[in-house]
């Protein structure tokens, strides 16, 4: 079934599960902020997107911005990079949907992106 993690607060997130819910797609919702990601679902989702780590990140958080992640990422090794976005939810860009066993591995919320995917 396809996980979704995403953060009630957040318009895009809303708009990914509307999407969902209108064109009938069962999912788990997982609050992304108190559960993000495994180490095993990040590393699929890099593969799934050409190895780009910064597609994983959300890049205008407040978390990414306190923490320098802008200079930092470039030199950042991808395994603590992994790590990082396996601790703080605030980091990982959202919605983050994946579905290993359908090969869905969605980030962010791009209607296009999710129909090719989904529908």
């Amino acid at each position: 079934m396809l996980k979704i993690y995403a953060y009630s607060g957040c318009s895009t997130c809303k708009n990914a599960l509307k999407w969902l819910k209108a064109h009938a797609v069962p999912f788990d919702e997982i609050a992304i902020r108190e559960t993000p990601p495994t180490l095993a679902e990040l590393k699929a989702m890099l593969a799934a997107h050409g190895g780009d780590l910064r597609r994983l990140f959300n890049t205008s958080g407040m978390d990414y911005r306190a923490l320098g992640l802008k200079d930092k990422l470039p030199g950042m090794s991808t395994d603590d990079a992994l790590k990082l976005l396996s601790e703080n939810g605030n980091l990982v860009k959202r919605p983050f949907a994946i579905d290993a066993k359908s090969k869905v591995y969605l980030v962010g919320f791009k209607e296009d992106e999710w129909k090719a995917a989904l529908a």
